[in-house]
């Protein structure tokens, strides 16, 4: 208990100093539209958050995120299972993941725009800048299995759909879940770049490239801030499921 207490604090006093950090900057360089003091940043969030189109650009932004991420985890860990345990099919795909790792976010996001509706358009990005972090995580974890275990699975003539599920997932499940973390924070940033180009009504996106054609500088930090906390929200929500899974087991 008195640790945990103690690591709130310590928690809490790394915030403050950089929130210091900040407002000193922002004193020496004293002009807002380069960098608002942390007061007119959250100032401008509390604002925000007394307007109900928020929590509505919140709820539609969320969902794209959410969605991409959940269509990426859900391919890929197929996908991913079935390339770790199959080297041909493996060396099929593997060259299309690099592929997919290394096109610049923005290419896939304008070729997207061209493809999509507006509102399908983050889904997409999210899906593809995810998919290759799951299915590499999956196909590592796949890859790690004892192969003793294999040998005696094969000794006592188990099912291939027995070994998978118990075998081949449970040895890849640490791999697969530190992929989903890794792969929901990139979620989250990309999501945000794809609203940003293609403007879907409700999404953060859009409000943060009003705030820079209107120069509303401390909105602009406000919606940052609203991104940031949403991001390590849902991280820290996933690492509980995780964790509560790993003590049932």
């Amino acid at each position: 208990m008195m640790n945990s207490i103690l690591r709130n604090k310590n928690k809490l006093f790394i915030i403050l100093f950089w929130i210091f950090i900040w407002e000193i900057l922002s004193l020496i360089i004293a002009q807002e539209i380069y960098l608002p003091s942390p007061h007119a940043a959250f100032s401008s969030l509390i604002n925000l958050l007394t307007s109900k189109d928020t929590y509505i650009t919140i709820y539609y932004s969320t969902y794209r995120t959410l969605a991409g991420f959940f269509l990426s985890c859900l391919s890929g860990i197929l996908l991913g299972i079935i390339c770790g345990i199959y080297k041909p099919i493996y060396d099929l795909f593997n060259p299309l993941i690099i592929i997919m790792r290394t096109i610049p976010v923005m290419s896939i996001i304008i070729i997207a725009i061209i493809w999509f509706k507006d509102t399908n358009v983050p889904i997409f990005v999210a899906f593809l800048m995810c998919f290759p972090i799951i299915w590499t995580n999956t196909v590592s974890g796949i890859r790690s299995t004892d192969n003793k275990l294999l040998e005696m699975c094969e000794v006592y003539k188990i099912k291939k759909i027995r070994v998978i599920s118990s075998v081949y997932l449970y040895s890849s499940l640490p791999y697969i879940q530190a992929g989903m973390v890794s792969a929901l924070g990139i979620g989250w940033k990309v999501t945000s770049a794809a609203e940003v180009l293609s403007l879907p009504k409700y999404s953060i996106g859009r409000f943060l490239y009003d705030s820079k054609v209107y120069l509303e500088i401390p909105d602009l930090f406000a919606w940052t801030i609203i991104i940031v906390s949403l991001s390590f929200l849902f991280e820290t929500l996933l690492k509980t499921v995780f964790s509560s899974g790993d003590k049932n087991d």
